[in-house]
This record gives structure tokens, sequence and C-alpha cells, in this order.
């Protein structure tokens, strides 16, 4: 555990928490760092089945700390990219559990999950077009994968934010909660995840 990331077990669920809500959860390369253990934990732990990740004080993440990045910092981990997690996420199932704001890297964190359970006034975006920047944590990957083509382009060439209402629409986020919720429900969609045979995310971590 780091003061940026709790990490907590409950039961056969792993909660992974960015901690760092005066930033409204931007990642330095400490953060990533974390995230990455936190990724490695639930993997290599048999008593694990699945992973949940959110953010504290009622925001996901609002990307890549630039204050760290203008300093020197990368927020990476070699081998796992961007936050210790876009360039190789877990082998069993993760979960983002969105409050607040998903935009630019926050919101490539969260379609690096798997599903995604968020709060009605939750909402996403890639905001990095309209700065003349791209997004480079997968996001441009991703997002025609879990969303029809046209909106995909639509949201990554104009950088609009996407509410989580119609991010649900499109098929992006798997269920909405009241605000406050993401978590329980996110909670409640892993014990769903659980109850399958956990054979069907790979062999044990020792085989």
């Amino acid at each position: 555990m780091s003061p940026e990331v709790t990490v907590e077990a409950r039961g056969a669920v792993l909660v992974v928490t960015i901690d760092r809500p005066e930033v409204r959860n931007a990642v330095d390369t400490a953060t990533a760092r974390a995230i990455g253990a936190a990724m490695e934990r639930l993997d290599a732990d048999d008593a694990l089945c699945v992973g949940v990740l959110t953010g504290a004080g009622g925001t996901f993440c609002a990307g890549m700390d630039l204050k760290a990045f203008l300093a020197g910092e990368r927020p990476s981990v070699p081998g796992r990219g961007f936050a210790g997690l876009v360039e190789a996420p877990p082998a069993k199932p993760l979960i983002a559990a969105v409050e607040g704001f998903a935009l630019a890297g926050g919101f490539e964190i969260a379609l690096a999950c798997d599903l995604i359970v968020a709060a009605e006034d939750a909402s996403f975006g890639l905001p990095e077009v309209r700065r003349g920047l791209m997004a480079g944590g997968g996001g441009l990957l991703r997002l025609p994968r879990r969303v029809p083509l046209g909106t995909a382009a639509e949201w990554a060439l104009t950088g609009d934010r996407i509410d989580a209402v119609r991010a649900h629409a499109a098929g992006l986020v798997n269920r909405l909660t009241p605000p406050g919720g993401a978590l329980a429900g996110a909670l409640s969609l892993a014990g769903g995840s659980r109850r399958t045979a956990p054979w069907a995310y790979g062999p044990p971590s020792g085989s």
C-alpha cells in the first residue's frame, strides 16, 4: 500500500482506490507504480477473483498529473504502461467504479477495465484533441471496441465531455447508479462475476 493508492481485499474482490483527491486523483509516477503493484497482486493471489478500481473524493481520475510530468516524472510502469495498467491489464476481470470525472488518461484507465459502473452524474472524455495533443494511453484503440465506430470517432475528434447516461446508452457503461453509488454497484457486479468458474479467466497463477 502507498499513500497514493489504497488496496483492500473484500473477500475475493480486490478494491483499488486512487487516493489523491487534492489533484482529482491525477496519476504521477508513484501512483502508477502502486496501481501496477495492485494489478500484480490481483493476478498472483488465487484467493482473488475480481478487481475494482475507483477514485477517492468523488472523482475517478483526471488523467496524468501534469505538474509532476513537467517536473520530469513519467507516470508509467515498464511493461504495463500509463498508470501501471493500460498496456497490460490484469488477466482477471477488472471493474471501473466511476464517480465524477474520468477524463483524458482517466478515461483511458476506465477503458482498460473490462466493465464500467458509473454514477448517473459522472462524465467521460478525451479532451486532448482540444489542446492539440493525442490520447496516447490506448483509449483511441479501445473506444471503437466499446461503442459504435461513428460514436467513437465523434468523441475522439470533438473532445466532448460525455455524460454517463449517454455513455450507458452507447454501450460504454455497463451499469448506472445514483450519485455516490458506483463502488457499491461495482461490488455487486463483482459478486456476480465471482459466481462464475475462476478457470474461465485462466489457470491458477502457479500452474
